[in-house]
């Protein structure tokens, strides 16, 4: 690693792959003041990563020792794969265990027969580390929001206790237009914690509202919450009135995702999937149920969606590779009476532009695993890692380790912590089912004092200030407050 002048360790990281998902990781690390070095067989899009960010391009074919020798392979800590193909990520990182003996290696993998902690995966076999499926997150992500059809996000920590959901206040649900300081007369016996609300402004930008006891709900703001996973449907009930289950759902594009998803869903939801190769329709329809339907089209087309009722659709999902199509297939099928539209937009600009418009989730694909990934170059004991507001913001989950003398955190109140401004911890989970104890899920308050083993979930409003995050959490063998 290399130490900085203000004595933190920056991370010598190579990223195989410069497509879409490959640009959001090297983005996204490049902005932690990493040391990036990106291979990739296509010259012109290494330098134009390069005229865009702080990194080093090497063209080459990975796979080959003499390309990963001149990407500073001897002294890397970590090598991520996300080239395209499962097979050249899996080599990449056998090469680069037993020739190169880095630390760490992640590899992007679509087949869902190489899973973390098989043996294929150990040292002896293809030497992958962490395991990350863009498919998977994006499935499990989407999932979330059937189950809750009114959050507009919902991320679990502590293996599922605690939950943080990111929702849109609507008038009608009891907090609206009151203070936060009036929740526990308004929704008692349900313990959560306000962390941030984002407000529209006149001219329609969104800006971070003081979160605190005098601040009042308005509707239409996004409000995120950390609560106790059971009480997720109490939390959502007291900012906007119950949406109806969804059980009629409408998928634009029978890909990866498309197909995984529907896997899932057709014993719960009735579907129907439009994909335009004809090929592939017939592959679908014999990858899925009798029940689903599946149809030769394009999802602009207008004809098509009506005579498909799309007007009595409760979720309309585009999850084509072609963002301009995804897009119009959600405003089209939001104006002809569709519920609620998500629309997958790999394109960052594209994603901004349609906030505040008819859709009513944009979905970056690349964001969802960005924080998979970023749990494993966080300094400290970082159990979880997820990316909020297209990578402005974040919310992590860090252990508590040690004791007074050798943790800033450990034995404090909340009160005595450093934290920057604006960041709130916003549930601590305390205790360790694996073995067979409960876990006690405590929404803290100022005079919460925290113990060894902590799971503490913190809300980051700005990125750079993760780094004071990690230090805090950071033990230091002879540390004194």
């Amino acid at each position: 690693m290399v130490r900085t002048a203000d004595g933190a360790n920056n991370m010598n990281i190579i990223i195989l792959g410069a497509g879409r998902v490959g640009e959001s990781v090297a983005e996204s690390l490049v902005s932690e003041q990493n040391d990036i070095t990106v291979i990739d067989t296509n010259p012109q899009r290494l330098r134009e990563l390069q005229d865009r960010l702080d990194l080093r391009g090497v063209t080459g074919n990975g796979i080959q020792p003499s390309v990963l020798q001149a990407a500073g392979a001897a002294d890397a800590d970590m090598l991520i794969a996300c080239a395209p193909l499962d097979e050249t990520n899996l080599v990449v990182c056998k090469v680069a265990h037993d020739v190169f003996n880095i630390p760490t290696t992640i590899a992007r993998l679509r087949s869902p027969e190489f899973v973390h902690g098989s043996e294929l995966m150990a040292k002896t076999g293809f030497a992958v580390d962490q395991v990350i499926c863009p498919e998977e997150s994006l499935t499990t992500y989407i999932r979330k929001l059937i189950e809750y059809p009114e959050a507009l996000q919902v991320l679990e920590f502590a293996d599922g206790a605690v939950s943080l959901i990111a929702v849109r206040a609507v008038s009608g649900g009891p907090m609206v237009r009151h203070v936060i300081s009036e929740l526990p007369q308004l929704v008692p016996h349900v313990e959560m914690r306000f962390v941030a609300i984002y407000r529209s402004d006149e001219v329609g930008v969104d800006r971070q509202v003081v979160c605190d006891g005098t601040t009042r709900i308005e509707p239409g703001d996004e409000v995120f919450v950390l609560a106790a996973t059971r009480d997720i449907r109490r939390v959502l009930d007291a900012l906007r009135r119950r949406d109806e289950p969804v059980r009629r759902v409408m998928i634009a594009g029978g890909g990866r995702v498309g197909l995984r998803l529907a896997r899932e869903i057709e014993s719960d939801c009735r579907v129907k999937i439009i994909e335009t190769n004809a090929i592939r329709c017939e592959y679908l329809s014999t990858q899925l149920s009798s029940e689903t339907l599946v149809l030769q089209g394009d999802s602009t087309d207008e004809d098509l969606l009506e005579d498909e009722n799309v007007q009595d659709t409760d979720l309309f999902l585009a999850l084509t590779s072609d963002d301009e199509d995804n897009i119009m297939a959600c405003l089209l099928a939001k104006r002809m009476g569709a519920r609620r539209v998500l629309s997958l937009i790999n394109r960052r600009a594209y994603a901004d532009l349609v906030q505040g418009t008819q859709i009513d989730i944009a979905l970056s694909p690349a964001q969802t695993v960005i924080g998979e990934l970023l749990a494993h170059v966080r300094r400290g004991d970082v159990e979880a890692v997820y990316s909020l507001r297209r990578g402005s913001a974040e919310a992590l989950e860090a252990v508590a380790h040690g004791d007074r003398r050798s943790s800033k955190v450990v034995g404090r109140r909340i009160d005595e912590l450093p934290l920057p401004p604006g960041t709130q911890i916003g549930a601590i989970v305390r205790g360790d089912a694996a073995d067979g104890g409960t876990r006690q899920v405590i929404i803290p308050h100022h005079d919460t004092v925290i113990e060894s083993d902590d799971h503490v979930i913190v809300f980051v409003p700005r990125k750079r200030m993760v780094r004071d995050i990690e230090k805090l959490f950071q033990v230091g063998a002879t540390f004194m407050f």
